[in-house]
């Protein structure tokens, strides 16, 4: 018994230890336009998955309307992770400025919007 609560020590140490490496090397090195694209991207999962949750616990009577929003939710992540692809790789983009990503980022947002809408009817 000793062994195994030994190995799992071990093993949360371990983990820790990669987490707060990860953390370092996440907030030295990255961007804050990447940041903040991150903060997007993780805002539309958890939003995702609070409408699949709703969804399962309490029904999807409305199901164009709940299927409309976790759509939404999963093409705007797309979206999102080609906007922090073109960011974090100008040298694959050499013809698209920021700028230009960001308006191609909220045109597109704008044609899902209305998309989303004639779809809940």
């Amino acid at each position: 018994m000793s062994f195994i609560t030994k190995s799992i020590t071990e093993v949360k140490q371990s983990v820790q230890e990669v987490v707060d490496a990860f953390k370092k090397d996440y907030a030295q090195n990255q961007s804050m336009k990447s940041k903040m694209i991150d903060a997007w991207l993780v805002y539309c999962i958890c939003t995702a998955a609070v409408q699949l949750i709703y969804c399962i616990m309490v029904g999807t009577y409305p199901f164009n309307s709940f299927l409309a929003g976790f759509l939404c939710h999963v093409a705007m992540f797309a979206l999102g992770a080609s906007l922090r692809y073109q960011y974090t790789n100008p040298d694959e983009f050499k013809g698209i400025s920021g700028e230009r990503a960001t308006a191609d980022f909220m045109f597109c947002h704008l044609v899902l919007f209305f998309v989303v809408f004639s779809f809940m009817g």
